[in-house]
């Protein structure tokens, strides 16, 4: 009967019970989204990349070598030699190895030159491996393959040609127009930057940019060549022209010829005359080899580089952003304080005005505690109620954010159930409501006393 009584006085307090359940719901919201994105945002920056060993880089923060070459976030200072690298993959105990050249971008997404070995290494999430949603990898020069955002964000199909920029911008004025690249695959959905990257062989990153130098120099001979040769006899002139044609159409020949006879010679490897690269991953046969390896690297006489380990850095960021979160979580709570304070005086500014209605119910018999339990069941009834509204716009939330927090920056909401921690918070809200509600209905208990309604023993 008293829950029966509460629910009743609580609908018929529509508009002040209406705008407290809008602030407790909200308040909710913003606490169930804060905690869900933070542990998504983990999650997806630790399934970025799996089974790697050790990132190897120009000498910088450990933290930017992890940010540039895995999440292309920032960009690398200086380049790796490629000798250094051929050298050190050579190691003992190095199982695998995967070259990586950032720098260029399309439309922009960024632009990633590596060898066939990335697909059949770099491991995400729990060790997966990268899979094919249609095409296969490249096999030449004037291939590229796909992430699934990129795919499906530009509309592209297997077959189609497109054009690599120069820069990491989403604005070049430097367009490869000379080297397009046909899309031979596009990669699975992995939920990682992954799918904002194109993926290129490391003799098409070399071939754009040798080709986009030479030809302006070209261009520039010839204008001098022709300045100098007005002032001499036209014969001269047309012979020295012709010899230079000949000599320039040799000189492209043997170019051409060199670049195919590479791809033809390491078609698995399609590296042509990479002279440097960015970054590269390493694997090992054993973890021993880690350290080892990683002390030889830090060391290495021939270029400044750094090795650090993915795992271990990738903590090294979230303590560095735990203040950040603690902050978070200090202002969601504040806002749930300041709406369940808000249900406190909707509750206190009424009880005034339900003295007779609290009279009435002592004259029909209700005693004190009666009274004590009705008000606390109605702030009860009001967090409750809150707390369900606000789980609602949370997953509402989820829906609406999942396809943008993914698209720009690589975190993957996960739209499952309500895990322990957060469902201990709303516990807490749900406490937190009844303790704030035991004041409204303690005044209505003695005020039940001091209306004289006492009933004497």
């Amino acid at each position: 009967m008293l829950i029966k009584l509460a629910w009743k006085s609580t609908l018929n307090r529509k508009a002040s019970v209406a705008l407290t359940l809008v602030t407790i719901a909200i308040s909710v919201m913003l606490l169930l989204s804060v905690e869900r994105v933070r542990q998504d945002a983990k999650s997806s920056f630790a399934n970025t990349i799996s089974g790697t060993d050790l990132i190897v880089g120009a000498r910088t923060g450990d933290i930017q070598l992890l940010l540039s070459s895995v999440f292309r976030i920032g960009h690398a200072n200086n380049a790796i030699q490629w000798q250094s690298y051929e050298y050190i993959k050579a190691q003992r105990g190095v199982a695998w190895s995967i070259p990586i050249s950032l720098g260029d971008s399309h439309k922009g997404f960024a632009v990633l030159g590596t060898d066939t070995s990335y697909f059949s290494h770099y491991q995400y999430a729990k060790k997966q491996h990268l899979t094919f949603a249609a095409g296969r990898p490249f096999h030449n020069s004037q291939e590229v393959v796909l992430g699934a955002m990129v795919a499906k964000k530009l509309g592209y199909q297997l077959g189609q040609k497109i054009v690599i920029s120069h820069g990491m911008g989403n604005t070049s004025f430097h367009h490869h127009d000379d080297n397009p690249l046909v899309i031979s695959g596009i990669l699975a959905a992995t939920g990682t930057p992954v799918d904002k990257t194109l993926h290129v062989p490391l003799s098409a990153i070399e071939s754009m940019h040798s080709s986009g130098h030479s030809k302006p120099s070209r261009i520039v001979a010839r204008k001098q060549d022709a300045t100098h040769h007005e002032h001499e006899h036209e014969h001269e002139h047309e012979h020295e022209h012709e010899h230079e044609h000949e000599h320039e159409h040799e000189h492209d020949s043997k170019n051409n010829n060199a670049l195919v006879h590479n791809l033809d010679s390491k078609p698995g490897d399609l590296i042509g005359s990479t002279k440097q690269i960015t970054a590269f991953l390493l694997g090992f046969d054993s973890p021993l080899y880690t350290l080892q390896v990683r002390r030889n690297i830090n060391q290495y006489k021939g270029e400044p580089l750094l090795a650090i380990m993915p795992g271990v850095t990738l903590r090294e960021l979230w303590e560095m952003l735990d203040i950040v979160e603690k902050i978070l979580l200090l202002i969601t709570l504040a806002v749930v304080l300041i709406s369940l304070l808000g249900m406190l005086t909707s509750l206190l500014a009424t009880l005034n005005q339900r003295r007779r209605e609290l009279a009435i119910l002592r004259s029909v018999g209700a005693r004190p505690w009666h009274i004590f339990t009705l008000l606390i069941s109605e702030a009860i009834f009001i967090t409750v109620l809150g707390c369900i509204f606000g789980v609602a716009l949370f997953y509402a939330l989820l829906i609406a954010a999942q396809s943008g927090l993914q698209s720009q920056f690589g975190v993957v909401l996960n739209i499952s159930a309500l895990s322990t921690y957060e469902l201990m918070l709303l516990s807490v809200i749900i406490g937190a409501g009844t303790l704030i509600g035991a004041i409204p209905a303690a005044r209505a208990y003695f005020y039940s006393l001091a209306d004289g309604m006492q009933i004497k023993t």
